[in-house]
């Protein structure tokens, strides 16, 4: 019986893979400019970290997390996002006694068991960055603004920053107090999702795809939490606009937008783009760290998922990174020049130039087929009479032209892409 990939997950292929590395590769150029350092945490955790610190009423820790207990009967899960797991390795490694500022980012893959679709799998895989130490607007402003720049570092157009925030612990009981008078008298219209969030995180129904409980909450005129900040949060909002006009960021302010995670404070946005839904997303979480153990650090992060940004990058008709063929091909047309060119092969590969030969035994006619399918620049040609004279017979491809050239001089000759022929 052969088997099969598990559901909700891909396999990457050579001809695929290179998008990723890509993608991968400009998130990295466009963080480390910014002086963020890389962070590689666990795929797994302890359950608790995510009940903690993502929320025990969000759909990801109530519906989509894989747990399970291991050999020790320790209850662990692979991760659904990459925030907690960063932020617990701050504390756990006191990335705080220096008092400098963290600014971290990761790439890799999440896991949420929900039902597999276009666009959602059990296996994704996210990037993303946290910076943790500091509460002053222009950190979210940059933020912001780098998640941003890597979407159209990809060159992605129609990009919109939906941004609103979401307040403190002093704006939130008002609003939860409002929310919850104006629609008990309605919990019955609501889903049984929204009814149990009316009691736990009221502000989560915003959240909601289900429309009838958006018609409930217009219908019941329940305020927007953006409309009822307290001061200290509506000043922080105001400065927060101001430096992404500074910076010539365009946004439109989303008075509905709550994220899905139950960490988040004040600033939150999302980046979207038609036909599409979030491609990156953030906000500020200044009670995360203090959460989960460490000294109270106000924080702030995004996510972008990979798989959406490429899905993006296909409808757009967006190219990144395509391989480019072979510098070389060294083909073989005796045994006795074996030797010869393996030694060839790895000077080529030493001056970092791309180049390959075949390993199935094939004639020289095959051979000389297969560099030109594999798109090498130049065949390097090697055989008796080749090594009688001390000189490989080099083609260049495009041009059909053939030089005979010692060996001592093939790999310069080849990393000048044959300028001077």
């Amino acid at each position: 019986m052969e088997i099969q990939r598990p559901r909700g997950t891909v396999d990457l292929l050579p001809g695929e893979v290179e998008v990723w590395q890509a993608l991968e590769s400009t998130v990295r150029d466009v963080l480390d400019k910014a002086n963020y350092g890389e962070i590689r945490t666990p795929i797994f955790e302890h359950t608790e970290l995510f009940e903690r610190g993502v929320g025990e009423t969000t759909d990801i820790v109530s519906k989509e997390m894989y747990t399970f207990l291991d050999r020790g009967n320790r209850s662990v899960t692979l991760r659904p996002e990459g925030t907690a797991g960063a932020v617990r390795a701050f504390v756990e490694n006191k990335l705080y006694g220096t008092g400098a500022l963290a600014k971290l980012y990761y790439i890799g893959p999440m896991f949420r068991y929900e039902k597999p679709q276009k666009g959602r799998l059990r296996q994704f895989h996210q990037y993303g960055a946290e910076v943790l130490g500091s509460e002053l607007p222009a950190v979210d402003a940059e933020v912001i603004a780098l998640s941003l720049a890597v979407l159209e570092r990809l060159g992605l157009q129609n990009l919109t920053v939906e941004l609103n925030s979401v307040g403190c612990s002093v704006c939130r009981p008002v609003h939860r107090a409002q929310m919850i008078e104006r629609l008990l008298p309605h919990r019955d219209e609501l889903c049984r999702d929204c009814q149990v969030r009316l009691e736990k995180n009221p502000l989560r129904l915003f959240d909601c795809k289900n429309e009838s409980c958006q018609a409930v909450l217009r219908e019941a005129n329940v305020p927007y939490i953006v409309d009822v900040l307290c001061d200290e949060c509506k000043d922080h909002f105001e400065q927060v606009q101001g430096y992404l006009r500074a910076m010539d960021v365009p946004f439109e302010i989303a008075k509905n937008l709550v994220r899905g995670l139950d960490y988040y404070t004040r600033t939150a946005w999302e980046i979207t783009t038609p036909g599409f839904s979030t491609i990156a997303g953030g906000g500020r979480y200044n009670g995360l760290v203090e959460e989960l153990g460490g000294p109270s650090t106000p924080g702030i992060g995004f996510a972008g998922g990979i798989e959406r940004a490429i899905a993006v990058l296909a409808s757009q008709n967006v190219q990144i990174g395509r391989t480019v063929g072979l510098d070389a091909f060294v083909a073989v047309a005796d045994r006795g020049a074996e030797h010869t060119a393996m030694a060839v092969l790895k000077s080529l590969r030493r001056l970092g130039l791309r180049a390959d030969r075949d390993y199935q035994g094939r004639s020289l006619k095959s051979q000389l087929k297969l560099a030109d399918r594999l798109q090498a620049r130049f065949v390097i040609m090697i055989g008796e009479s080749e090594l009688a004279s001390g000189k490989a017979t080099v083609k260049q491809l495009a041009t059909g032209v053939q030089r005979e050239i010692p060996f001592a001089e093939l790999a310069d000759a080849i990393e000048r892409g044959g300028s001077e022929w």
